[in-house]
């Protein structure tokens, strides 16, 4: 049945079974539709959980859920096409008219984004060496970049590296979502962890992967209402935590139950909720550490 909502476009208070009430009221007010667009992933399944099954609702407005890979929805923000979206924080660098959202947003706390290959690599190995990237607007993809310098990136789907790493493709790869945490320890070592890299070099900030943003078209008080929305659907998933696994389960891509839970508690926590100054700090030092490296010019973050 959720799939029939994610598939269709889950109504919010806009749906044919509203109470008489709520006829009435959308007879007064025009039923506004938002295109939101979010990952086939765990996390981001447990945080629109409950917007999905219509238990976390916003009056007069209809959610179009738009489900595809963060790459897709990083090139689809580049034009502005999606009313709400999630993209990699490194893509927001390269949007324009988009704010961000306080809630949604995936941190790391001295985790993340990993470099997997059969045998250990120096940096200065993996800078000769040819590896396996999910996108070059993907913030794995700058924390690399950042960490060892130019490289000889390879771009492919983010499910296809471990294999290509395996069949020697490319030497190494960059490994995001889940696959940090499943990937077979009997087959590949884990080379370097920029989520501990990234601990040291912040002096302790958490690190911003994967950030929701909303297009000012939409006005300030339509955004900040979705910010709203969305920060109440995460609360709901960890007050339903088996209701939203089982849902966040559809992604789980062959992991077990216990490592999916695993990875959605790792980016889906108090920060996920709302980011605070904490989050917000985190950000400017990511973008300012690109820019003292020449990997992006200026940017205006526009926070909600």
């Amino acid at each position: 049945m959720l799939d029939y909502w994610i598939a269709k476009g889950s109504n919010v208070s806009c749906d044919s079974n509203a109470t008489s009430a709520h006829k009435y009221l959308r007879k007064r007010a025009r039923c506004v539709e938002i295109t939101v667009g979010h990952t086939p992933d765990a996390d981001d399944a447990f945080m629109f959980y409950g917007i999905a099954s219509n238990k976390v609702t916003m009056d007069d407005v209809k959610v179009k859920h738009v489900i595809e890979d963060i790459e897709s929805l990083n090139k689809r923000a580049l034009q502005n096409e999606l009313d709400v979206t999630a993209v990699s924080a490194h893509a927001y660098a390269y949007t324009r008219d988009y704010v961000i959202l306080r809630s949604g947003a995936s941190f790391g706390k001295a985790y993340g984004p990993i470099v997997i290959a059969k045998r250990k690599f120096s940096v200065d190995e993996l800078k000769k060496s040819r590896i396996a990237i999910p996108g070059k607007m993907t913030t794995a993809y700058l924390l690399l970049q950042m960490a060892i310098g130019d490289f000889n990136a390879v771009e492919m789907k983010f499910s296809d590296i471990n294999a290509a790493v395996e069949k020697d493709s490319v030497d190494a790869g960059l490994v995001i979502h889940e696959a940090q945490i499943t990937y077979d320890q009997a087959k590949f070592v884990n080379t370097l962890d920029l989520g501990l890299w990234w601990d040291g070099v912040s002096k302790g900030l958490p690190l911003p992967l994967g950030i929701n943003i909303a297009s000012k078209r939409l006005g300030n008080e339509m955004i900040s209402r979705f910010d709203e929305l969305l920060k109440r659907s995460i609360q709901f998933g960890f007050e339903n935590i088996g209701d939203s696994i089982d849902y966040a389960m559809q992604y789980a891509r062959g992991a077990s139950r216990y490592l999916i839970e695993k990875f959605v508690r790792m980016y889906v926590n108090d920060l996920t909720i709302d980011m605070g100054e904490q989050g917000v700090s985190s950000l400017h030092k990511l973008y300012a550490i690109a820019k003292q490296n020449q990997i992006i010019k200026n940017i205006e973050v526009a926070i909600a």
